[in-house]
C-alpha cells in the first residue's frame, strides 16, 4: 500500500509517495538534506539546482565506492570459502 509521506530537504517539503517503510523514506530525504547542507556551506553558490546537482554526484560516488568494496569483498569471501572447502575435502 502506497502512502504519501511529507519530507523537508533543504527548505522544501515534499510529498512523498511510498511503498516502503516511511522511516526509511525519512532517513533518505534527511541524507540528502544533509549532503545539501554540506554543499551550500562548502560551495559559493545560491543556486539550488546546482547544489541539488553536486549532491546527486556526491552521493552516486558514495553508492559506486561502495558497490566496488561490496564485490571485493564479495570476492574475498569467496577466496576464503573455497580455501575453507579445500582443507575439508582434503581431510
Amino acid at each position: 500500500m502506497d502512502t504519501k509521506i511529507e519530507v523537508k530537504i533543504f527548505g522544501q517539503t515534499y510529498q512523498i509517495k511510498a511503498g516502503a517503510d516511511s522511516d526509511h523514506v525519512k532517513r533518505v530525504a534527511q541524507y540528502v538534506d544533509e549532503k545539501m547542507r554540506e554543499i551550500a556551506t562548502a560551495t559559493p553558490t545560491v543556486d539550488t539546482l546546482k547544489i541539488a546537482v553536486l549532491a546527486a554526484l556526491n552521493i552516486t560516488d558514495e553508492f559506486f565506492r561502495m558497490r566496488i568494496q561490496r564485490k571485493e569483498a564479495d570476492r574475498e569471501f569467496e577466496r576464503r570459502a573455497e580455501k575453507i572447502n579445500q582443507i575439508l575435502d582434503s581431510i
